[in-house]
């Protein structure tokens, strides 16, 4: 594949990398996430750095490295091809847009054909062949898509997305999905934490670490965790249990690795937000709940 290549990649860029790179790239059997951060950046005109640790550090503070990626990893083609995709800002289809997802961003180079033939997301990237991508998606890379209009959301797509995550928790019967305007909110109705406190029970556990996969899989995205109550006490007191709970639920989803902290938001409302009358049981159980919404900006 070497001659091959040099050939796809083109006089341009082989102009704006040395020759001593591409011979490193070249003997090299499986490329880091450090090495490919930087090679991809630099042919992208994303951003140029002599240490690829610090091409890396870039590329993971915007999301378009995996979640579970280290610099010196060995390199998938599906991280790759997230690379790729995020740094050649190439748009994509919905669920690439919205999930910023490895495995999406594969199958989007899939379908540019830029990945063809017999590969696994999970194979492992060799310098070869990542010279061979980039000059694939340099060649692809033109007029057409830099001409394309601003990717929009459509509500259709977020209802299809929102309707697959409910499919994963329809074993919970009260765990409800719905689009809302800013994003897909997963709704934890009459949750329940142990008597005057804030801790979660196992039942609940069990409930957030069936969202927690999901969540898992949509990374790129801020998260917002809002805490309701039932009219019952003061309104101080109600406000501070809210808050506290909503805050609880977000540092267990951190601690599943969900996200980093400072990419979940906690905020307590009261009673403020009711979504059920209050005169009754049903409904009081029915407004005692923590909302969790993937945001869409």
């Amino acid at each position: 594949m070497a001659v091959g290549c040099l050939l796809c990649v083109g006089p341009a860029f082989l102009a704006a990398s040395t020759a001593a790179e591409i011979e490193r790239l070249l003997a090299t059997d499986v490329v880091t996430y450090a090495q490919a951060s930087r090679f991809v950046l630099d042919a992208a005109n994303a951003a140029a750095f002599a240490d690829p640790d610090d091409a890396f550090r870039f590329a993971r503070e915007r999301n378009w490295l995996p979640r579970n990626a280290a610099p010196d990893s060995p390199a998938r083609l599906d991280g790759v091809s997230l690379l790729i995709m995020r740094s050649f800002d190439v748009r994509g289809g919905f669920l690439y847009r919205w999930t910023n997802s490895p495995h999406y961003a594969y199958r989007e180079m899939e379908f540019l054909g830029i990945v063809h033939g017999r590969v696994a997301p999970a194979q492992l990237v060799s310098g070869e062949h990542l010279l061979y991508l980039v000059g694939r998606i340099l060649d692809h890379v033109g007029d057409s898509i830099a001409s394309e209009p601003e990717f929009v959301f459509e509500q259709e797509d977020l209802l299809v997305l929102a309707e697959q995550i409910h499919i994963q928790l329809e074993e919970y019967e009260d765990v409800q999905v719905t689009v809302v305007d800013e994003g897909i909110m997963i709704s934890l109705s009459d949750i329940q934490f142990l008597a005057d406190s804030i801790e979660i029970p196992y039942d609940e556990r069990e409930k957030l670490y069936g969202i927690a996969v999901i969540l898992r899989s949509i990374p790129g995205r801020r998260i917002a965790v809002a805490g309701h109550t039932a009219l019952a006490g003061t309104e101080e007191g109600r406000l501070r249990l809210s808050t506290e709970r909503a805050q609880a639920v977000a540092a267990f989803l951190v601690d599943l690795g969900v996200r980093e902290a400072w990419e979940i938001s906690a905020t307590g409302f009261g009673a403020e937000h009711p979504v059920a009358d209050n005169d009754t049981p049903e409904g009081m159980a029915a407004n005692r709940r923590v909302e969790i919404t993937i945001l869409e900006n």
